[in-house]
């Protein structure tokens, strides 16, 4: 019983929930930014470069022969594959950086006064303080 007790211990800690939080939050993400690609950014991009699908893209190495089907290095795929990560890089990119400016933002913020009640009990500390000089 202590193993399970131990292994309970160490999945709720905070950052491994943390950890799953952020995968699955990535998962989702990953998805978004590649719907983005896929149908917001490519078509214009196939429509300047003449209709061009870049996943169609392929070398034929060998000709398929009856049922035996072609045998092809399709770089089209890892070319779009590159373009999906360098945009779904530059998204985190953008994401981070805001956070961060964020952060500094609220750091540079000067603190809050003191209330009203510290003040006075200041006051009243240095009329005492001249009195007894």
């Amino acid at each position: 019983m202590a193993m399970m007790q131990e292994f309970k211990d160490f999945a709720m800690r905070g950052n491994v929930v943390d950890l799953a939080v952020g995968v699955v939050i990535g998962g989702a993400f990953g998805k978004i930014v590649s719907s983005v690609v896929a149908d917001v950014i490519m078509p214009p991009i196939g429509l300047l470069t003449g209709g061009v699908n870049f996943t169609d893209l392929k070398l034929l190495l060998k000709q398929g022969v009856g049922d035996i089907p072609a045998v092809t290095l399709n770089y089209g795929s890892f070319i779009q594959t590159i373009f999906d990560f360098t945009i779904i890089a530059f998204a985190i990119f953008l994401l981070v950086k805001a956070m961060n400016s964020a952060k500094k933002a609220e750091a540079a913020a000067p603190p809050p006064p003191p209330p009203a009640q510290e003040v006075l009990l200041g006051e009243i500390r240095d009329l005492l303080k001249q009195r007894s000089v």
